[in-house]
């Protein structure tokens, strides 16, 4: 059995639009962190009279780095949002992964919502309801309306090409009059 060969847009191929992380203004607090408990622990390390005191300085200062720092930082790390011509996909974890796409030609509706320190960085979140379950949010991503414009025309785009078809497969479609004969 011979495949139909792929005709209009989906001949085309997938290209990548953007690939965003939230805004890094989330890494700001945790690297005041990091700054701050390097700079006590060199401060305090060699003041105190026992060597379990000094230790326990360094060991106080390390866990504080891996609560506040290296664990926001994996966290930002591992939430990445993909657009492409065809779709979004959304990324999070390491150890558990969690993979969510979502297809420009199947429509959603998209709404930015921003805070006053979202609209002073220019970030916002993007809102994307698909109308089957909650919606999908792309938290606090930068350039929050270009990102809003940039999936209305991906979804114009996609959907266009789709509606065409339809269109031309239903008009080719014989019309054939069926005649009920009494026999």
């Amino acid at each position: 059995m011979a495949h139909p060969v792929p005709t209009g847009a989906a001949q085309e191929a997938e290209h990548l639009v953007a690939s965003l992380h939230s805004h890094g203004r989330a890494l700001f607090w945790p690297t005041i962190v990091l700054v701050g408990s390097i700079g006590a622990m060199t401060y305090l390390y060699g003041n105190f009279p026992l060597a379990w005191q000094n230790v326990a300085v360094l060991v106080a200062g390390g866990l504080l780095i891996l609560l506040l720092w290296l664990f926001p930082l994996l966290s930002w790390l591992g939430r990445r949002y993909t657009i492409t011509t065809r779709r979004i996909v959304l990324r999070r974890g390491f150890i558990v992964r969690v993979r969510q796409e979502l297809l420009h030609s199947r429509g959603y509706d998209i709404t930015v919502r921003k805070n006053a320190l979202q609209s002073m960085f220019g970030s916002g979140d993007v809102r994307i309801n698909t109308g089957l379950d909650h919606p999908v949010v792309l938290k606090d991503v930068p350039n929050a309306d270009l990102i809003q414009s940039a999936l209305h025309d991906l979804m114009e785009r996609s959907i266009n090409p789709i509606a065409a078809r339809r269109q031309a497969a239903e008009s080719s479609a014989p019309d054939e009059a069926i005649v009920w004969e009494d026999d």
